[in-house]
């Protein structure tokens, strides 16, 4: 357990949690409605329901709350969930938000050009600690907005600690 963030760091595979009671698999998604690759690709292979729910939520989105900063649940098994969290503005990296890269990866800016949208993502957190403690459930989650995002862990981390850990939901991250 990190002390400093109150969140356990495994190695392990995010799509099978560990631990006692009602859990919450959560990830970043795009706001396109693509479900195609990365971690989701592990989640339809254990369970249809998450994009297929993702699919039809983005396909009628004029009437839902489907956008940047939504979360959406999807139970999976009795004790088990998956929250689908909108994240990411498109799939590609912006050339037009391209700039001097620092060793981060960041753009002098802040804003990398890539399509992990931090504070899409922190939003979508508070949602996700919402139904977390409706559900009494601990969060589990890969290092998301870090993988085709292209996020950086330093600023995802501190949302999640901030939105979960702190207050008072258990959240395991795992590492592969």
């Amino acid at each position: 357990m990190a002390e400093k963030t109150g969140i356990a760091y495994i190695k392990g595979d995010a799509t099978a949690p560990r631990g006692e009671g009602v859990k919450v698999i959560t990830h970043v998604c795009n706001d396109l409605g693509g479900w195609g690759k990365g971690f989701v690709l592990a989640l339809s292979r254990r369970w249809p329901e998450p994009e297929a729910a993702y699919r039809r939520w983005h396909r009628e989105r004029a009437h839902n709350d489907f956008g940047l900063g939504a979360a959406q649940f999807v139970q999976v098994a009795d004790d088990l969930w998956v929250a689908n969290v909108v994240g990411q503005q498109g799939i590609r990296p912006s050339p037009s938000r391209r700039g001097p890269r620092s060793p981060k990866g960041e753009t002098s800016s802040g804003d990398s050009g890539v399509p992990v949208r931090y504070e899409a993502i922190d939003a979508g957190l508070g949602r996700v600690a919402d139904g977390a403690r409706r559900l009494g459930a601990s969060v589990h989650v890969p290092r998301i907005g870090c993988g085709l995002t292209g996020g950086v862990w330093s600023r995802v981390e501190p949302l999640i600690s901030g939105r979960l850990a702190r207050g008072g939901i258990s959240v395991t991250v795992y590492d592969r």
